[in-house]
């Protein structure tokens, strides 16, 4: 894929164009499509995974975050978003069926649909439990989904200029935020549990450029502006590093090796991220060319996020760690930092803290709609058969979407978190996490 393989093709056009269907193929210019990869692959796993691994210390989680996302991270994304554009947009299971054959297509189908399965139904409670507790964060997320529309009927139906519709929508964006803090919305973690399910159905089988599209587009702002807003407090308040820079290499029964990669996936390596690239972000690919700077830079993005998040660990002392930690989790300590890191250029402590929680609740809720969305695209292939005219009734979009759904919030419902641990960190390794880095 070096040298002249990677860049436009003239005797070629590139999936988007190509293929726009109006639903998943769409094109999408390269700042709109870098938000979209970006706010899909971020969630939450570069912030909890990096705290969570500080109990090894903050050099070694630090080291395979720089290593990670630069030689490993960003290879990897990239080359899928360029092996699925330069295989028509099929995501990882048509690309495997094309080298490999039909069996290892249907093996790795079957494990990532699964897989996704358990991904829905995590973050579903992520998202709600975030909801149920604060409601502000609801608010300001359900309004975000009401702009996204609107903003996405504007740009693509009745042609208003992209730069025009980005500061209307970021200016919008921000107010939303601003009224989710004066009308929140207080319901049951139940009851969004249900709302949320139908949410991500709906968002699985609209067209992109109504929803899902713009929705990421206009949120990764959050996350640039949480970013923005960290690396400039770390640069005018420069905290001391007070955990140790290494503690041991095992922790309990656990190993450095291999625990420390598992943990820390996002912001460093993360299998999650080719099934984003091979299979939304590549089918709004506007050209080929764009695919270093969606692939690989929105990896690099990321690894600067999780950098963010061990530091966030790492400059607080063990007592407040753990007092933090107990009540929050990694999602509390990253959000406190930050909001300590803000207070050193006039936000108040409060409104920056407030600011991070809900940045983040936005983006868990943008894996959460896009992990459906490939949940169906891989239920779909697996039963889809271009041989034949008449397809198998499964691998219609709306079928296979109100599968997955229903599996994923069944688990949502059940028992997720008994299964969780065959694909990440031992419980008792993230109950460790909450003691001293």
């Amino acid at each position: 894929m070096a040298g002249k393989a990677v860049g436009d093709r003239p005797h070629k056009k590139d999936p988007g164009p190509h293929q726009n269907d109006g639903v998943d193929y769409v094109p999408a210019k390269a700042p709109v499509l870098l938000g979209h990869h970006f706010a899909s692959i971020a969630g939450a796993g570069p912030i909890t995974g990096p705290i969570a691994a500080a109990i090894f210390g903050w050099v070694p989680v630090l080291l395979w975050i720089i290593v990670g996302s630069i030689f490993f991270g960003g290879l990897q994304d990239f080359g899928s978003l360029f092996a699925s554009v330069r295989h028509d947009g099929k995501s990882i299971g048509e690309i495997i069926e094309a080298n490999m054959g039909k069996t290892g297509k249907k093996l790795f189908g079957a494990f990532a649909w699964l897989t996704l399965l358990l991904v829905i139904a995590a973050f579903t409670n992520i998202v709600a439990n975030t909801f149920a507790a604060v409601p502000a964060a609801a608010s300001a997320s359900m309004m975000f989904i009401v702009l996204a529309v609107v903003f996405g009927f504007a740009v693509y139906r009745k042609g208003v200029p992209l730069g025009i519709g980005t500061v209307i929508g970021v200016v919008l964006l921000f107010t939303c935020v601003a009224l989710g803090n004066m009308f929140p919305l207080a319901l049951s973690r139940n009851t969004w549990i249900g709302i949320l399910l139908v949410y991500i159905f709906v968002a699985s089988v609209t067209p992109v450029w109504i929803l899902l599209q713009p929705r990421d587009y206009l949120n990764s702002f959050l996350l640039y502006a949480m970013i923005i807003g960290a690396v400039l407090g770390l640069l005018i308040a420069r905290p001391a590093m007070v955990a140790p820079a290494f503690t041991t290499f095992k922790v309990g029964s656990q190993w450095l090796f291999p625990m420390l990669f598992v943990t820390v996936a996002c912001g460093a390596i993360s299998g999650f991220h080719s099934l984003v690239g091979s299979g939304t972000t590549s089918k709004q690919l506007d050209k080929e060319s764009d695919a270093k700077l969606v692939g690989y830079g929105g990896m690099l993005i990321e690894g600067v996020l999780a950098t963010i998040a061990i530091i966030t660990a790492a400059y607080i002392g063990a007592d407040k760690f753990a007092e933090l930690s107990a009540n929050g989790g990694p999602t509390n300590v990253f959000s406190d930092g930050i909001g300590n890191f803000m207070t050193s250029f006039g936000i108040p402590f409060g409104i920056g803290k407030a600011f991070v929680a809900l940045a983040v609740s936005a983006f868990a809720l943008t894996s959460l709609d896009t992990g459906t969305r490939l949940g169906r695209f891989i239920f779909q292939e697996f039963f889809e058969d271009v041989t034949k005219e008449k397809q198998n009734p499964l691998a219609n979009r709306y079928v296979s979407t109100l599968l997955t759904v229903v599996l994923g919030g069944w688990l949502a419902l059940g028992s997720w978190s008994r299964i969780w641990p065959v694909f990440g960190p031992p419980t008792s390794f993230l109950q460790a996490s909450r003691c001293c880095p």
